[in-house]
């Protein structure tokens, strides 16, 4: 989409319920994810371009931050000013793959904290089954970002929101590179309160549950892996 970077859509699959489905689209960050996607690209270079992708999708997933007004003195003379309302925000990775967007958000955002929810997905049912959890004190009044590449069957989204949710969490973020109209349904209908932020929606997804085009395995080509 030339000539914006962001827009917002009530993506409606065959379901009833709407959730708000960001897209979030620049030059920028579709060069480098057309990049991520080739199979020749090294795991390397596709660590760094998923690092880079992760801090420009940021902009637009901190927009709508809460601001205050305090006093500084500069060199000139003192004025009021705008900052953060909240320093404390979370970002959640589902391992493995959703730790290569970390660093590109904690660079945006230094003072974040940072939490983990394991998820593996089980070959024979695609579903996702959790075997770690770890999440900084307080970390459920904050806003919670939960990042992970890939929207697949919306599986792991689905039950990491829930997870979070049942520990008291009420202001949720969904960030992911790509999705499937599959699993944006699936989210939406689990979680209908919780704001999606994508780069591309693709086709959807193959026999094995692998969204199509897509970029293969993100966690194998983050840490070189098969």
């Amino acid at each position: 989409m030339q000539g914006s970077d962001f827009f917002e859509t009530d993506f409606q699959g065959t379901g009833a319920i709407m959730a708000s489905l960001h897209v979030i689209t620049h030059p920028l960050i579709e060069a480098k994810l057309t990049r991520m996607r080739d199979v020749d690209t090294p795991s390397a270079e596709f660590r760094s371009l998923l690092k880079e992708i992760s801090l420009l999708m940021g902009y637009e997933i901190t927009r709508d931050f809460q601001m205050k007004t305090i006093e500084v003195q500069t060199p000139i003379q003192k004025g009021e000013f705008p900052t953060l309302k909240e320093d404390f925000f979370t970002i959640v990775p589902i391992l493995r793959a959703g730790l290569g967007m970390v660093d590109g958000l904690l660079e945006l955002m230094p003072f974040a904290h940072v939490g983990h929810i394991g998820l593996v997905r089980n070959e024979e049912t695609h579903m996702p089954e959790e075997y770690y959890y770890k999440m900084p004190e307080g970390f459920e009044s904050s806003v919670v970002m939960v990042v992970d590449p890939m929207l697949a069957t919306g599986g792991s989204a689905c039950d990491a929101l829930s997870s979070l949710k049942a520990r008291g969490c009420t202001n949720l973020r969904l960030v992911n590179l790509i999705a499937a109209p599959q699993g944006i349904e699936a989210v939406q209908q689990a979680h209908p309160d919780v704001d999606i932020y994508v780069a591309a929606v693709d086709q959807g997804l193959n026999d094995q549950a692998y969204i199509v085009p897509g970029l293969g395995d993100a966690g194998d080509r983050v840490f070189g892996t098969r």
